[in-house]
């Protein structure tokens, strides 16, 4: 520490900290990378289902909601191998907690207007019993994992991330 009660970069404790922040940006790239490559791994099997699920949510044309279904999985599965190996942190974790937001947004929307839908987040998708809808817990998740993305966002080094090569 030096006079004036700054921590100075070289130290022990700094260096601690910045180890620990670097362990922090692993969890948060295997969380999200990690549940983002799975959802969308699951669906691409069957994209048909990942199209209905979409259209289920009544807020796009059903064209274009079965578009976005069939491109979604790949998407999530590109984007979560993104993750997982560290390659353009900042901006796959910024894109990965919009996602995120976009989510909590028709998980919201849908239970606000009454729709009795499974998310869709993992395969299946479409009408459910009403007793059967998890919105909140569906929100909850998505807003921890945003938040995941925005840590990497606001500080992309992490341990094992192939940005850090020649580092």
């Amino acid at each position: 520490m030096s006079s004036d009660g700054q921590v100075i970069e070289n130290s022990p404790r700094a260096s601690k900290r910045e180890e620990l922040l670097d362990w922090l940006g692993l969890f948060a790239r295997l969380a999200l990378g990690g549940v983002v490559f799975v959802a969308g791994a699951i669906k691409i099997p069957t994209p048909y289902k990942a199209a209905a699920a979409m259209r289920a949510y009544e807020l796009l044309p059903n064209s274009l909601a079965s578009f976005f279904g069939y491109i979604l999985p790949w998407f999530e599965v590109g984007l979560g191998a993104l993750l997982i190996l560290g390659v353009f942190t900042r901006l796959s974790g910024l894109v990965g907690a919009l996602l995120m937001v976009l989510f909590i947004g028709a998980i919201a929307s849908a239970w606000a207007r009454g729709l009795s839908i499974d998310c869709g987040c993992f395969g299946g998708g479409g009408e459910i019993d009403p007793s059967q809808t998890k919105y909140l817990q569906e929100i909850i998740r998505d807003i921890g994992l945003a938040i995941c993305g925005f840590y990497l966002y606001y500080r992309p080094s992490s341990r094992f991330a192939l940005d850090n090569r020649g580092k």
